[in-house]
């Protein structure tokens, strides 16, 4: 058996190494490394695979989120909630605006925002909602979307970890998550489903008006070089990058599917013992994962433990040359950077038991299933029947 990986870029790499390299060298021969060719050749191709009007790249996913906020035109003091069981960028770059974060619990179910948690925490102060889709999975868009229409508020969809996913609305429609809400955003940093080889990202939205802001915002405030119409910032996806992204593009549905695969047999070893719950997958189908659920892309695989040591089988499986993943092992609003007199601990019982009870396990495109077995069979081992 090969060496169990967390993520398997070489491995990944190797299957498409003759045409990254010379798409690579290509652009290396053309010179052109800022905006392009490769860049806005991207830019169309990803439009067209998330049916959305407008792509604008990125030098990377904290900054996507930043732009669209500040595309938004959101104010000092406006409000904006975000789930607290997330990484720090969604909540950072609100921060960074000098807008108020608000951090709300999250659903013990999908782990996305929780439904009623968010609705109480509106304000008259309140100005955006930013769902995260974390691990992979679509949050519950008709949701959120009935309350931001409800509430006239801008929705902003973290979709860092859910490129390629499929919402399934209560119409049956599906839409690709990050197409959804007002603007959304993404990171191709190298572990995620769809990344390049350096940092990258990108802003999604079907308004018009809100892409153009974007395009001057990334761009130094600049239409007109040397002419600077709004405050900017210096935030571009370089070609390098675009053009290892167009080569992984049309592979991103068949790694979604190996993922998914490797996700249906993780469940299916682990699924029946008592102590631990997998992952669910929220869709037309109901709460489960199944061969045509294609809600959830699973950048992470992540179990909750019960009645086990979570840490203690960290270190069981590290012994046995497992790697895993604790995300995220303190929720934000307890994080020193974001702690609020105004958050009470009552309001966080979903997340303050998952960052004590979650573990993921190696997810990525070249998972075996000797690799699978291996995995599986130890963690049964360790949290017994």
């Amino acid at each position: 058996m090969k060496k169990i990986q967390m993520v398997d870029l070489k491995g990944q790499y190797e299957q498409i190494k003759d045409q990254v390299n010379n798409a690579v060298l290509d652009v290396i021969e053309s010179t052109a490394f800022i905006n392009g060719p490769e860049v806005h050749a991207f830019q169309a191709e990803l439009e067209a695979y998330l049916e959305v009007k407008h792509v604008i790249p990125c030098a990377n996913g904290t900054d996507a989120l930043q732009i669209a906020m500040m595309g938004l035109g959101l104010k000092t003091g406006d409000e904006v909630i975000t789930a607290d069981f997330t990484f720090a960028a969604t909540v950072e770059v609100i921060a960074l605006l000098q807008l108020t974060p608000v951090l709300v619990d999250v659903d013990p179910v999908n782990f996305n925002i929780d439904i009623d948690a968010l609705k109480k925490a509106i304000t008259p102060k309140t100005k955006a909602i930013v769902p995260v889709h974390l691990f992979g999975l679509a949050a519950n868009m008709d949701a959120v979307m009935e309350v931001a229409e409800e509430h006239n508020l801008f929705v902003i969809e973290d979709n860092a970890q859910g490129i390629g996913a499929n919402y399934t609305s209560k119409d049956g429609s599906k839409t690709k998550t990050g197409a959804i809400g007002h603007v959304g955003s993404t990171s191709f940093f190298p572990s995620k489903n769809l990344g390049c080889y350096g940092d990258g990202g990108a802003i999604f939205t079907n308004d018009d008006d809100l892409a153009h802001t974007i395009r001057g915002i990334v761009n130094h405030g600049m239409y007109v070089r040397y002419h600077h119409d709004v405050v900017g910032v210096n935030s571009r996806l370089d070609s390098i990058q675009a053009t290892v992204l167009r080569t992984k593009l049309p592979l991103l549905d068949t790694y979604n599917t190996k993922r998914r695969n490797a996700a249906l047999k993780y469940s299916a070893a682990l699924s029946g013992n008592k102590n631990i719950i997998t992952p669910k997958g929220v869709c037309a189908v109901g709460n489960s994962i199944c061969e045509t659920c294609d809600c959830h892309v699973f950048h992470q695989y992540t179990l909750v433990v019960k009645n086990t040591d979570r840490d203690g089988l960290v270190q069981f499986l590290n012994e046995n040359e497992i790697p895993c993943g604790v995300y995220y092992p303190i929720p934000l609003h307890a994080q020193k950077a974001y702690k609020d007199e105004r958050y009470n601990e009552a309001g966080f019982k979903v997340t303050n038991q998952l960052v004590k009870k979650c573990i993921s396990l190696p997810m990525h495109t070249e998972l075996d299933d000797d690799q699978i077995k291996f995995i599986t069979d130890k963690i049964l081992e360790f949290v017994g029947k």
